[in-house]
């Protein structure tokens, strides 16, 4: 059961966010406010800029101790929104509790650059770890909400590349599906704290610019899931993406691969966020850190 304070915060947070993200209409606009957002509770200094496999990003270390693992790790934002400054204390909570360094990956997003330029750029951010002598066998992708679905269509594009495959995969808030199938986009409405079908519906024009929702690369529930690497996938129980992530997990144990799914009970869109703030960010952030130390000992 969520906490009290967590109840409060999912509160307050449902009167304050469906009011700011995407009511513009402008992605300008919404990028300084998402932003903004962040910097309001941040306190993680920026990491090192680089540009790996010609993609920028930004490393983030461990607090103490050598790095025993490595994330490649796609922000979310709806694949119009975010980068280093939206993510970077979230991705900091992950690799000190992992004890990894993770590159957060300034990938291009719409409408500049329409699908499938984002998964074009996190191929190449995974190849460019590669080629820098990073072992894939200690590498991770992870992401949250788009890039969630975006780090199970990175695996899937991995694959088909004929890459060597990395350790795994972790899927927080993953929107997986383009098409809005899922049930929970409208039963989940007025318990979702930060996204609607109406934002998300916004966002995704901007991705695709005209093609279309199904493709396997866009929407990972219809792509062949069979050779990916183990996946953790995190879900709050009062999100509209419920279903993105509980259909995500099916295809994938229905292709055979070692999927392990938590859906934790009360919590809102990426509730990890707010890991300083309510004990089941903290204890998300734990489980992810230990599925890692599963699987990359």
């Amino acid at each position: 059961m969520a906490s009290i304070r967590s109840k409060l915060m999912a509160s307050t947070m449902r009167v304050t966010m469906k009011k700011m993200l995407g009511r513009s209409g402008n992605v300008e606009k919404e990028r300084a406010s998402l932003n903004r957002m962040s910097g309001l509770m941040a306190s993680r200094k920026p990491g090192q800029s680089t540009n790996i496999g010609g993609v920028p990003g930004e490393w983030q270390h461990c607090a103490s101790g050598d790095a025993l693992r490595t994330i490649l790790y796609l922000h979310g934002g709806g694949y119009a929104l975010g980068g280093p400054d939206s993510h970077r204390d979230l991705v900091g909570s992950i690799v000190d509790a992992a004890q990894a360094k993770a590159l957060i990956l300034d990938y291009r997003l719409g409408p500049e650059t329409p699908f499938p330029g984002a998964v074009d750029d996190a191929v190449a951010g995974y190849k460019g770890l590669l080629d820098e002598g990073e072992l894939p066998e200690k590498i991770f992708l992870a992401g949250d909400s788009a890039g969630g679905g975006l780090t199970a269509a990175a695996l899937v594009a991995i694959k088909d590349a004929g890459l060597a495959m990395p350790a795994g995969g972790v899927c927080l808030s993953p929107w997986a599906d383009l098409t809005f199938a899922g049930r929970s986009m409208h039963t989940k409405a007025l318990s979702d704290a930060m996204l609607s079908k109406e934002t998300l519906a916004w966002m995704g024009d901007l991705y695709l610019a005209g093609q279309d929702a199904s493709h396997p690369l866009a929407s990972p529930i219809f792509a062949d899931l069979s050779g990916l690497p183990p996946l953790l996938i995190q879900v709050g129980g009062d999100e509209v993406l419920l279903d993105d992530a509980l259909r995500l997990h099916e295809a994938a144990k229905a292709a055979g691969v070692d999927s392990t799914l938590e859906v934790w009970d009360g919590m809102m869109h990426v509730w990890h966020l707010m890991a300083k703030i309510i004990p089941e960010g903290k204890l998300a952030i734990k489980a992810m850190a230990d599925f890692m130390a599963q699987h990359a000992p």
